[in-house]
């Protein structure tokens, strides 16, 4: 069974939803599918976000899904398969669903963080096991935070973190050395560096309570942030089967698109995580707001020069 759209949403997280909501309020037949599995699925709270601050993530979405159906937006679950070209349209084949027909598609399809593989974190993830300060910062101030050092941007990471709270700890795990600006300026906000490599966390209970080291010491601590590292990759294989033009990004390679998510595959918008790895919800939903316009304004560019085609061929035909 194939079903026919003006649009094709894959993702139904803050980006995909803010994009079906513009689109359904301009009266475009939309199709939104999702696989559910959003990328903040462990975090228990969502902050940051005006007029939502502290709300369950999954509270967010049920909300969206709710406001898009009113505008007549279709929601089907799912993961796609694959999404092709044929003629003008691109089609999704979505498995035990069937083939989805668009004349125009956003991926919103998010990405997959890759925390280290410590004993303990998976336990711990998204509850003081924290990978961005700005979601979680606020909640775990002036506590004592530890920041591992996963890549080269650790020290910079460390500083922000410093913002939240003085008592700050960079465990060198990983990292190579430090520069002597590094230590400098380490030193000057008093964030102590602990040289050895991280082997778990160490919990008491249902409490962090520090991280032990290859050498066998124990590091207190309440919190771990971790931060990005090599690892983190975006779901961005539809893109790529597609050919859409990817650019070097901060973590991974990104895919290359224009201020409204536009990207080098006709017809195919890219927005939220999978084009911006640090994008937070407000901003993810913003992403998607800008590609849902653009997508509207581009399908009224193609109606009016169908519209301009049928009418001169009317007048073209004889009396």
């Amino acid at each position: 069974m194939t079903t026919t759209a003006d649009v094709l949403i894959i993702g139904a997280g803050p980006a995909g939803l803010s994009a079906a909501l513009v689109l359904g309020r301009a009266r475009r037949d939309v199709v939104v599918v999702d696989s559910g599995r959003p990328r903040n699925a462990a975090a228990t709270t969502m902050y940051g976000y005006l007029s939502r601050d502290g709300l369950p993530p999954e509270d967010l979405l049920a909300i969206g899904r709710e406001e898009v159906a009113r505008y007549g937006v279709r929601l089907v679950p799912g993961e796609v398969a694959r999404v092709r070209r044929d003629g003008e349209d691109l089609v999704a084949e979505v498995p035990d669903v069937g083939d989805l027909r668009a004349r125009r598609v956003l991926l919103a399809t998010g990405l997959h963080d890759a925390p280290p593989t410590l004993d303990g974190v998976a336990e711990r993830w998204g509850r003081d096991v924290l990978h961005c300060p700005y979601c979680h910062g606020y909640e775990v101030r002036d506590r004592p935070v530890a920041v591992l050092g996963r890549g080269p941007v650790s020290v910079h990471y460390a500083q922000v973190v410093r913002q939240w709270s003085p008592h700050v700890l960079l465990l060198r795990h990983t990292l190579d050395a430090l520069t002597d600006e590094d230590l400098e300026q380490l030193a000057a906000r008093d964030i102590d560096v602990v040289d050895g490599e991280v082997s778990r966390i160490v919990t008491e209970g249902e409490r962090l309570v520090g991280v032990e080291l290859v050498d066998g010491t124990v590091v207190p601590c309440d919190v771990v942030f971790v931060g990005a590292a090599t690892g983190t990759r975006t779901h961005d294989g539809l893109l790529r089967e597609l050919g859409a033009a990817f650019v070097d990004g901060p973590v991974t390679d990104l895919p290359e698109i224009d201020p409204s998510g536009r990207t080098s595959v006709a017809g195919v918008w890219a927005a939220g995580n999978v084009t911006d790895p640090t994008a937070q919800v407000v901003v993810a939903a913003g992403q998607g707001y800008q590609a849902g316009v653009a997508i509207n304004t581009d399908l009224i560019e193609e109606d009016v020069a169908t519209a301009v085609a049928a009418r001169r061929l009317a007048y073209a035909r004889p009396a």
